[in-house]
């Protein structure tokens, strides 16, 4: 970070190199640097999918669970008695519904594992327990889906590097 820093000319006469070569050099440093906190960041992304990844099986056992037996959640649900309202209809946390509300980008705010709750939630659903119109709903799914997407391609560039540096050195 230093030696980009330094001015162009300062450099090339402490190296006794020329301006283009330092230029090169101090190029070439740069990338390098933003490489790394690509790599940083994509490690950071890779951390929180596998995180997510166990939480979600951890959510899926409790399902799961919940599903054999039948509580009374479920009763007031059949019955209709539900005093919860929209929550009844929707199975995104009020953390998740708040962010939603409250954030002028939520999709940036959420996790992987929430931004996917979000994506498999019904747009009538979400509509209704966001207190908004259709349109509106199926405007941040679509917003949800595409930084997922985005995250996904991080998490695979990341894979890629690992793949293409696994040859030339071990990684701990």
């Amino acid at each position: 970070k230093v030696l980009i820093d330094v001015p162009r000319s300062d450099l090339a006469e402490e190296l006794a190199q020329s301006q283009t070569k330092v230029q090169v050099l101090q190029d070439t440093l740069q990338q390098v640097l933003d490489r790394r906190e690509e790599e940083r960041q994509s490690k950071q992304l890779l951390d929180l999918y596998l995180e997510a990844l166990k939480n979600e099986d951890g959510i899926l056992s409790k399902v799961a669970a919940s599903e054999a037996a039948p509580g009374k959640e479920m009763d007031e649900v059949d019955t209709g008695t539900s005093s919860t309202g929209t929550a009844a209809k929707t199975a995104l946390s009020d953390r998740i519904l708040a962010a939603l509300k409250e954030k002028p980008a939520p999709e940036l705010c959420l996790d992987s594992r929430d931004l996917e709750l979000v994506l498999k939630e019904d747009t009538e659903a979400l509509s209704s327990a966001l207190r908004w119109d259709k349109q509106k709903a199926e405007a941040l799914q679509q917003a949800c889906d595409q930084e997922l997407s985005k995250r996904l391609q991080q998490v695979q560039t990341l894979h890629s590097l690992r793949s293409t540096s696994k040859g030339k050195k071990t990684l701990p």
